[in-house]
């Protein structure tokens, strides 16, 4: 399941995934993705290991999507375990 978390002025959209464990971690996947003529570029980001896989993103964007996660992981986190931003608002 992908939640929504994010939409940046430049319809850039930053979505995540439920938790998932994996060697007994927590892991999060972080999904962004713009629209460009054409199609899309994307990236993905495993939490909390900040590891990345990027189709496109420039590495100065790349830099600032860390540091907005960085700075967001713990509410994304919330969210993933409540079942995204819609469900975590109505407790």
């Amino acid at each position: 399941m992908k939640y929504p978390f994010m939409t940046m002025p430049d319809e850039t959209e930053i979505t995540h995934s439920s938790i998932f464990e994996e060697n007994g971690v927590e892991k999060i996947r972080v999904y962004i993705e713009r629209p460009v003529e054409g199609g899309f570029i994307d990236a993905t980001c495993i939490l909390p290991d900040y590891s990345w896989q990027n189709n496109g993103f420039s590495d100065a964007e790349i830099k600032e999507f860390q540091d907005i996660l960085e700075k967001g992981s713990h509410v994304i986190y919330k969210f993933a375990r409540q079942g995204g931003f819609g469900n975590a608002a109505n407790f």
